[in-house]
């Protein structure tokens, strides 16, 4: 699709063109089916500006599926067995996946680059760690406090109301983009926590509930609200900037980065969930 099309930056209106860029064999505005890290060695070093990750959390066990991610010195061999929610690896495993798709990542991301990366207690630790061993720099740890969270049936535990998001930058030279002015003075009215005109804080309280529009052509079990990344977008990358989406899931990530003015590429390994998203992206007001 070529032409150009219109968003809002506070009181303004930007025109962006929208004419796919190239990435390697890679088209923007196109999410593609297939195995992410693989996909990810053939986009060139340091050509995407924002990368928003929201890769498997290792929560779930049960069916098997053969899958091969590749090894890092160290750390096990090739991993092979994930479930139907892509969550049955074992802690060898799972370590040893997230070194290599961060790796990827790294090398992927622009100096002046941001990486976002969400998690819970069972993956952010590993993310973490791995980020240090690549040397990848964490600028801010997000607090995701998710007011409407699902309540704890058993009665055994805690509710859990809140996942984690890393802010970082490949290392090296700090060169990334922050708006800060747009963190201090932007409209975020539904945020309760976000007072205006004060500096943002690390932990934001949005509501994970979905809009009609998001579930209307159907859903995906780890959906995150088009807001969420809409914020991450509007504090580190630019409208024109190129954002990476490796785990594209219905495609939020992609919708925001649309809504922004930015090109987008996605990669997701489940055909249903490519359906779902490229079905949203061909809606406008996502």
């Amino acid at each position: 699709m070529q032409g150009l099309f219109e968003i809002k930056n506070g009181s303004e209106k930007i025109s962006i063109e929208e004419t796919p860029k190239e990435l390697g064999r890679f088209s923007t505005q196109n999410i593609y089916m297939g195995n992410s890290i693989e996909l990810m060695r053939e986009i060139p070093d340091q050509s995407v500006d924002i990368i928003i990750a929201d890769p498997p959390y290792n929560t779930s066990k049960g069916n098997n599926l053969s899958m091969n991610y590749g090894t890092l010195p160290g750390f096990g061999g090739n991993w092979g067995k994930i479930s139907e929610v892509w969550d049955d690896m074992s802690l060898e495993d799972y370590i040893s996946f997230t070194l290599n798709w961060l790796k990827e990542a790294k090398r992927t991301l622009k100096q002046s680059g941001s990486m976002w990366v969400h998690g819970t207690y069972h993956n952010i630790g590993i993310i973490n760690v791995a980020m240090q061993i690549l040397e990848i720099e964490i600028i801010n740890e997000v607090v995701w406090y998710k007011r409407n969270s699902f309540p704890n049936l058993s009665g055994r535990r805690l509710t859990a109301s809140h996942e984690t998001i890393l802010w970082a930058h490949r290392g090296g030279k700090r060169s990334y983009s922050f708006n800060y002015e747009h963190s201090k003075n932007g409209d975020f009215s539904d945020d309760n926590l976000k007072n205006p005109g004060k500096q943002m804080r690390t932990v934001w309280d949005l509501p994970n509930n979905k809009t009609k529009q998001e579930l209307a052509h159907g859903k995906h079990p780890a959906q995150k609200p088009v807001r969420l990344a809409r914020r991450m977008i509007q504090l580190s990358a630019s409208p024109g900037d190129i954002c990476l989406v490796p785990f594209a899931g219905s495609g939020s990530e992609c919708i925001a980065a649309r809504d922004e003015g930015l090109h987008y590429i996605g990669f997701e390994l489940n055909e249903e969930y490519v359906q779902i998203a490229n079905s949203r992206l061909g809606k406008d007001g996502l």
